[in-house]
């Protein structure tokens, strides 16, 4: 992306008249303005505490034991063998803490059972398991001050504190940096990767050829995802840049063959990253002849290939399929954003707009649109963790709304009103999720959200420790209770869920039944003619996403 003119680098810091000012123009906004970088650590410490202090109260989820079992296998043996088709950068990571603290492989030869193992070794489970979250915790903080730095570039360290909270107060961003799987770190390290091109397109030297290649290699490193995304965005980015500037050949092709150089050297830096990341494993490729360096790549992007060719089971109001809906991702963003949020974007796009002859206001859409369209062409709709990074271009976007309602409010008040409302509304519709920022839905989702999604969007096993607590409150002894990723012996140790059967779609257990919707899309999916009692009967209570039933006897039979 070549270098932008300096009028899209200008900074759009608000404007002082002395005389002809309010008290917030003449000395708040100033003061704010002085310290936003302090300002913008404080809300970045604030979302930390938040996603820590939900580690307890959220279940073991279904992908954690797996990624920890092949971080593990990679520290303790140095082999990375269960699964190549995720890469081993966060995995490593959420394996970091509990290898420090004595686990170590058993040999299993299933990754999930093997993480579930590992996690059950000593009784310490709630510890190994917030050590395991520790490790990707660093990606949230991270994210966010690149979020910062882009913002501040560009348009000033208002908007970067405007933008960095925004994207501080996402529900899904603080679910998924709470969680030890691959989604925050692919978000913080594809953002990194697109900023550090930016910057790199306009100042191609040594220091800003290595940042970008080790950006980029450690974004391949999160997820294979991002081999999609990142081209994506950069075309759509290179697309505005030629729109915007005209550059003419000649410019072009100086500016093309200037950057040649350093761009070879960014490549050959973030391969190294790659190479360093696999522990510079050297071998062939499953079904290849020739041997090449970190083989596991190769393999990994091959194994993501096919998933997405094959699809995944995926459920969108009430519905299962393999092959997913060009539409998911879009409802999936409707439904798991705060409202406040989108409306704040809604003026992001008209600032955009008006402004479009700018290279800079381009970029943050540039971005978030560069993951959103191929993520509409895939087969693998499962959640919104797999657009995650859109949050870091739509956090910008919205803060440029934010401001331009600030600026509105000089001459209508209606604006700083909006502008403060839309805030406090956004603050609290997270702050009543507080810890299950997972099953976050906004107000369009209604009661029942398990009608539009379920999975990694609700309920992804999060509710356990939730579970055990309302059942020993309730006196309940007995259950029956299925999930995807533990054993009822497993569930009874920790969180101490009394689970003594499994839930069954034909007939009821006599006594209390908890039903997962996810279980529920299983079931679904596997007997699509077959309609399950649970549908027949209203359940006693609810413990987050999970029902509870009390069967009387085993007279309820399903209709024909």
């Amino acid at each position: 992306m070549p270098s932008a003119p300096k009028k899209s680098r200008r900074r759009t810091e608000p404007v002082v008249v002395p005389g002809k000012t309010s008290f917030w123009e003449a000395k708040a906004l100033p003061f704010v303005q002085a310290r936003a970088r302090l300002l913008a650590i404080l809300l970045i410490a604030i979302g930390t505490f938040r996603i820590v202090a939900a580690y307890p109260e959220n279940g073991i989820t279904f992908d954690e034991p797996g990624h920890m079992a092949c971080g593990l296998q990679f520290l303790a043996q140095h082999a990375y063998k269960y699964e190549t088709q995720h890469p081993p950068l966060a995995r490593v990571l959420s394996a970091f803490g509990p290898y420090l603290d004595g686990a170590r492989p058993t040999g299993d030869p299933n990754q999930d059972r093997e993480g579930v193992t590992v996690m059950y070794r000593n009784g310490q489970v709630l510890r190994t398991l917030i050590l395991m979250r520790l490790g990707i915790l660093p990606f949230f903080p991270l994210c966010c001050l690149v979020v910062y730095f882009w913002t501040a570039r560009y348009f000033g360290r208002l908007t970067a504190l405007a933008a960095t909270g925004l994207f501080t107060l996402l529900p899904p961003v603080l679910a998924h940096a709470g969680v030890a799987t691959t989604d925050m770190a692919v978000t913080t390290c594809l953002v990194a990767a697109f900023y550090s091109l930016m910057v790199w397109a306009e100042r191609p030297n040594l220091p800003e050829s290595l940042a970008l290649g080790g950006a980029t290699g450690l974004m391949v490193l999160s997820k294979f995802t991002a081999l999609a995304f990142l081209p994506a965005a950069v075309v759509l980015a290179l697309i505005a840049y030629l729109v915007v500037e005209r550059p003419g050949r000649d410019r072009l092709a100086a500016l093309v063959k200037r950057r040649a150089g350093p761009f070879g050297l960014a490549v050959l830096t973030g391969a190294f990253v790659v190479w360093a990341g696999y522990g510079f494993s050297f071998g062939k490729v499953p079904g290849w002849s020739v041997p090449l360096p970190a083989p596991e790549v190769f393999d990994g992007v091959r194994a993501a290939l096919h998933h997405n060719s094959t699809g995944h089971p995926a459920y969108l109001f009430g519905e299962v399929s393999k092959s997913g809906w060009w539409y998911y991702f879009p409802v999936v963003l409707s439904v798991k954003t705060p409202l406040a949020f989108l409306a704040l974007l809604g003026f992001g796009a008209y600032v955009f707009w008006r402004r479009r002859g700018q290279v800079a206001y381009c970029m943050p859409w540039a971005l978030s649109l560069g993951i959103l369209i191929p993520a509409m062409m895939g087969r693998v709709n499962i959640g919104v963790r797999h657009v995650l990074p859109v949050y870091a271009g739509f956090s910008i976007a919205a803060a440029l709304g934010a401001a331009q309602l600030a600026q509105w409010g000089r001459d209508r008040h209606w604006g700083s009103a909006a502008a403060g409302l839309l805030l406090v509304w956004m603050i609290v519709s997270g702050a009543t999720q507080h810890p299950n920022y997972l099953a976050y839905f906004n107000e369009l989702a209604g009661g029942h959200p398990e009608n539009i999604l379920a999975d990694s969007d609700l309920d992804w096993g999060q509710d356990t420790v939730r579970l055990a607590r309302r059942l020993k409150e309730m006196g309940v002894t007995e259950c029956s209770f299925t999930t995807l990723n533990m054993s009822p012996k497993e569930l009874r140790i920790w969180p101490g869920v009394p689970v003594t059967g499994i839930v069954t779609a034909r007939k009821p257990t006599p006594g209390w039944s908890v039903v997962s919707p996810t279980l529920a899309v299983v079931i679904k999916s596997l007997l699509p003619n077959t309609k399950p009692w649970y549908e027949y009967l209203e359940p006693v209570g609810k413990v987050g996403s999970l029902s509870l039933y009390y069967v009387q006897s085993t007279a309820v039979q399903p209709k024909s």
